[in-house]
C-alpha cells in the first residue's frame, strides 16, 4: 500500500462523515464517554470497531500481542485504571481470536528473543490447563482451546485489579471474555461467570477491603 493512498482515503472518510453530519468532528473533539473498554490482540486482521460495528468514540481500546493483561505491564494497567476510574466504563471486554499468532508462537519450542518473557505468560496458561489441553489430540482444536483459555485467564487478571473490584462493588462493572472467529467473522461470547470468578479469587486477591 502506498502512503499517498492512505491520505486519499482519509480525505474520502472525512467527506463521508461531513456529508451525514456537518458538525461531526466538532462533536467528536469535545470529549469521549465510551461504555466499553476493549482489550484485544494487535493482529492487523482484528480491528475492534469494525468487527463490532461501532464508531469512533464508542470504544476505549487497548491492543497488544495476544490480548494479554499482565500485572507488571504499566501500559495495560494504566489503560484499565484510566478507563475504569476516569471514563467510568460499564464493561470491560477481553477479546482473543482464533489463529492468533502470539498464541501459536507460545506452542512452539523456539527461542523468540524479546518475545520470550511476553509469551511465557501464555505458556503459563497452558501449564495451568495442561491436563485438559494435553487430552486434546487434534492440534487445531488444541490451538483454539488455548486461545479461549487465554482469554479466560486474562479476564481473571483484569478482575484481580483494585480498580475493577471497586467499580464492580460501586456500580456493577462487568468483565466479559470473547473470541473473534476469524474464519467466520463471528464474535463468540465465552459466557464467563464474572461474579463467581470474583467470589472464587477474593480470598487471595481482595484489594478493596
Amino acid at each position: 500500500m502506498e502512503f499517498k493512498k492512505i491520505f486519499e482515503n482519509n480525505e474520502a472518510w472525512i467527506a463521508s462523515k461531513l456529508a451525514v453530519d456537518p458538525d461531526y468532528f466538532t462533536k467528536l473533539s469535545k470529549g469521549q464517554s465510551p461504555e466499553i473498554l476493549y482489550i484485544g490482540c494487535a493482529d492487523s486482521r482484528v480491528t475492534a470497531e469494525d468487527l463490532m460495528g461501532l464508531q469512533p468514540g464508542d470504544l476505549f481500546v487497548h491492543r497488544n500481542v495476544a490480548n494479554m493483561v499482565v500485572s507488571i505491564d504499566l501500559n495495560s494497567m494504566s489503560v484499565i485504571n484510566y478507563a475504569v476510574n476516569h471514563l467510568k466504563v460499564k464493561h470491560i471486554v477481553v477479546c482473543g481470536h482464533y489463529e492468533c499468532g502470539g498464541v501459536k508462537a507460545s506452542l512452539q519450542p523456539a527461542d523468540l528473543g524479546i518475545l520470550n518473557p511476553w509469551l511465557r505468560n501464555i505458556r503459563d496458561v497452558y501449564r495451568m490447563h495442561q491436563t485438559e489441553l494435553d487430552a486434546i489430540t487434534d492440534s487445531q482444536k488444541k490451538f483454539d482451546r488455548l486461545v479461549e483459555l487465554n482469554v479466560e485467564e486474562q479476564c481473571i487478571n483484569v478482575i484481580k485489579t483494585a480498580a475493577v473490584q471497586k467499580a464492580y462493588k460501586e456500580r456493577g462493572l462487568t468483565v466479559q471474555g470473547w473470541v473473534f472467529d476469524i474464519r467466520t467473522g463471528k464474535i463468540i461470547d465465552l459466557k464467563l461467570d464474572f461474579p463467581k470468578i470474583l467470589e472464587n479469587i477474593m480470598k487471595i486477591y481482595d484489594l478493596d477491603a
